[in-house]
């Protein structure tokens, strides 16, 4: 079985069907969970979030991004071969490990190769931590070693440069390491809260 084949079969769910792709997230950890962990006091923050549910219902600025971020994609497409993706995949060692990347290509050997695209109104001299965790994150579940970090620069909502900016960001196994010891803390933290929860009285 080629690396492409392997890959496609670890799919758990799509986007397009929210309430499935969203039951199938809520089983694990993913890129979104991992880019707060930081410290252990935001594993704990996000064991709690994970039983409270987000009270973020959207805002003018992550309206701006859903709406901008086909046309960001189809950029990447034509410059750099990456097909747009809403596909939820696992880990090859645990299916707790979850990821959906905006972009999915694969090199001729098989290999994946990644993008996370953005939408920003500073403009980025250093690509910020939260989204260096969640990148290596995916780089991490899909076996990618490199991703393409897209951004949009805009003011009040208008792009300011004509194309996106870009930036690879290659695969780092120490901060890999580190997340996926943050991730299982956090798998552990629902587990021993759900445990306290059905205990009977």
């Amino acid at each position: 079985m080629s690396p492409r084949q392997a890959l496609l079969g670890r799919i758990v769910a799509d986007s397009t069907d929210r309430i499935g792709w969203l039951r199938a997230r809520a089983q694990g950890v993913t890129a979104t969970d991992v880019a707060k962990l930081s410290t252990p006091a935001s594993v704990q923050a996000a064991v709690k979030a994970k039983f409270q549910g987000s009270r973020f219902g959207g805002s003018a600025f992550t309206e701006h991004g859903k709406v901008r971020e086909p046309h960001i994609a189809r950029w990447v497409l034509e410059q750099h071969g990456i097909h747009s993706s809403s596909q939820l995949f696992h880990a090859a060692g645990d299916r707790r490990h979850l990821a959906t990347p905006d972009g999915v290509g694969f090199l001729h050997n098989g290999e994946p190769m990644l993008a996370e695209i953005k939408t920003t109104v500073k403009p980025f001299r250093t690509v910020p931590r939260p989204y260096l965790r969640q990148i290596w994150w995916q780089q991490y579940v899909l076996g990618a070693e490199r991703t393409l970090f897209v951004w949009e620069e805009h003011r009040d909502f208008v792009p300011v440069h004509s194309e996106p900016q870009c930036r690879w960001i290659e695969r780092d196994e120490k901060e890999v390491a580190k997340l996926v010891g943050l991730a299982n803390q956090l798998l552990d933290g629902i587990a021993a809260r759900l445990a306290i929860e059905v205990e009977p009285w």
